[in-house]
């Protein structure tokens, strides 16, 4: 339902149709600003789902429908999901240089569902900075522990072992195991 704001006019209200959107374009758009000015370009973006030391790619992250997702009902404050699972979400962006494409940006944050009692809790607000800071190359897994970091160098690793090479010192550094 969008809603609906009344404007007057020479004295008399005229009813327009205000739409709320969020657009997001290809990375092959023609776009220079102007009308697409505010769109973000998602076509670099991966999702990554992280449950103790196991992670893997789940996409659906990326518009809120990832499997852990569906069916739950997410809350603001975090002490109304007692108990429950904590995941982390790893927000991976990729970009290319010429050698080849390489991991750029990688950024974590924190997700607990309690599948039982059908509720989450997410903080929107910090999952969407850390998307943009992916999205901007910039390097945030300080939410990570030393199993969860083991666990995405593991799977950035397999799913490109060229990339991995290609991709910066700090990145790498960043997800070393400390022991």
């Amino acid at each position: 339902m969008r809603p609906e704001i009344q404007y007057k006019k020479g004295g008399s209200s005229v009813s327009r149709n205000k739409k709320s959107e969020f657009n997001i374009i290809r990375g092959d758009s023609t776009t220079h600003g102007g009308y697409h000015t505010g769109t973000l370009n998602l076509s670099n973006l991966s999702a990554v789902l992280i449950e103790g030391d196991e992670a893997r790619i789940d996409l659906g992250l990326i518009h809120a429908k990832s499997r852990v997702e569906r069916g739950i009902k997410f809350l603001s404050n975090p002490d109304e999901v007692p108990g429950g699972t904590e995941y982390r979400v790893v927000w991976v962006a990729v970009d290319r240089k010429e050698e080849g494409p390489y991991y750029a940006g990688v950024a974590a944050c924190t997700m607990r569902v309690n599948r039982e009692i059908r509720r989450g809790w997410k903080n929107l607000a910090d999952h969407v900075n850390r998307m943009d800071d992916a999205l901007k190359r910039r390097i945030r897994v300080e939410e990570l522990n030393d199993v969860e970091r083991g666990a995405l160098r593991r799977l950035l690793m397999e799913n490109g072992p060229d990339m991995w090479k290609r991709s910066s010192d700090e990145l790498k550094e960043a997800l070393a195991a400390e022991s």
